[in-house]
């Protein structure tokens, strides 16, 4: 991948993030009551229990995958890489999304999740 390609992929999820928050902030300054619940629920969801956060947000990626929503794919690919996650890991379940969703689910692993993992890998160093 080209230096040129890279940093407007790297604009690119800084934006789609850029976008969420903007429109999230929109929508609570309307509906605090459904977006505080929500939150609740969510948190409540990821906390640690049988299953660790770390296989929690695998699961989660695996999910964003399969459904082709673009902006949990960015988010639950920074959960992952934050929660530890190995390469291997998020190729597994990526792998496991596709053997559900096919070529659609593929085409994002191998593309957004992927150009995801680098940019916040090389944040965190």
């Amino acid at each position: 991948m080209g230096h040129h390609q890279e940093v407007t992929n790297n604009l690119s999820i800084e934006k789609h993030l850029i976008n969420y928050k903007e429109g999230l902030h929109k929508f609570t300054e309307g509906m605090p009551e459904v977006v505080q619940t929500y939150n609740e629920f969510t948190e409540h969801c990821f906390r640690e229990g049988e299953i660790s956060q770390k296989n929690k947000q695998l699961i989660a990626l695996g999910i964003s995958v399969y459904s082709q929503d673009e902006y949990c794919m960015i988010y639950h690919t920074k959960g992952c890489i934050d929660q530890g996650c190995t390469d291997k890991e998020i190729f597994e379940a990526i792998g496991v999304s596709t053997a559900i969703g096919g070529g659609a689910a593929m085409s994002q692993g191998v593309t957004l999740v992927q150009e995801c993992m680098e940019q916040f890998k090389q944040k965190r160093h």
